[in-house]
């Protein structure tokens, strides 16, 4: 059993203290997890960013947070699952292809509303588009070039996921059930995307964000504090999710190890 204490934000306060804003604080639980019924998601863990800041902390997160625990997970069978993108996936020779051709594409719009136009601001709705900026066909270009991180390419016998739906798919075939999150950026794949936090949060899934292992997109404004990292954070904490330190995890990981090793010596 993996047992770890994962933060929240508790709004409540106890019987007798006045319930106001100041006096709410985080709180931990204890969980004993069964091994098979846990996931790594390692989300969007890809080679290139293009603000060199998000680049700089993507490649020291990498390196010294996600590397020595997806090592430790892989030494003590906890499951792992990559799941980079339906681009990045689907040329993988480790896609696990539980979802179709036609199952690929998300979002799903209804096809009478709102009306094709809007939703690409074409015709009359033109003039509510983006802005266009002089260096977005060099970013699409990178884009299509997106691939694993080098130190993140999932190793021979693990599964790569292509979406939310394949995540789900995956999980219910292996009876999984407790979603670990790693991987880039915190105020955008990890909340937005469909196999992210906020959407398998939805379809029932018990989903822990590893908050010393991914980073967030920061303004000018937050670039030195990373509030932007910190306030999902904060927000996944408040709102029926929780985070934990990568440390926790292996720590975890490592009694379940001993508990086998001693095991193994008593027989």
């Amino acid at each position: 059993m993996l047992k770890i204490k994962p933060r929240y934000y508790r709004w409540h306060v106890d019987p007798g203290v006045a319930w106001s804003e100041a006096n709410t604080s985080y709180d931990t639980l204890d969980w004993e997890i069964p091994l098979g019924k846990a996931a790594i998601i390692a989300l969007d863990t890809w080679a290139f960013h293009y603000l060199k800041e998000t680049q700089g902390r993507i490649n020291d997160i990498t390196e010294n947070k996600i590397v020595p625990l997806l090592e430790r997970c892989r030494d003590s069978g906890l499951e792992i699952i990559h799941a980079p993108g339906v681009q990045v996936a689907v040329e993988h020779p480790q896609w696990v292809k539980m979802v179709g051709e036609g199952e690929l594409e998300w979002p799903v719009y209804d096809p009478e509303w709102p009306p094709n136009d809007f939703i690409k601001s074409k015709g009359d709705f033109t003039k509510y588009e983006h802005p266009f900026e002089p260096r977005q066909a060099w970013l699409e270009k990178r884009r299509k070039q997106r691939c694993f991180h080098p130190l993140l390419e999932p190793k021979e016998g693990e599964s790569v996921v292509a979406n939310g739906e394949e995540l789900h798919r995956y999980c219910k075939k292996k009876g999984i059930l407790f979603l670990f999150y790693v991987g880039f950026n915190t105020n955008h794949c990890i909340i937005l995307n469909d196999y992210g936090t906020t959407h398998m949060h939805n379809r029932g899934y018990k989903v822990t964000l590893v908050r010393d292992c991914t980073t967030g997109m920061e303004s000018f404004e937050t670039v030195e504090t990373l509030d932007q990292t910190r306030a999902v954070i904060l927000h996944l904490e408040m709102t029926q999710r929780f985070s934990v330190a990568a440390d926790e995890i292996m720590k975890g990981l490592a009694a379940v190890r001993g508990e086998v090793e001693r095991g193994r010596v008593n027989e």
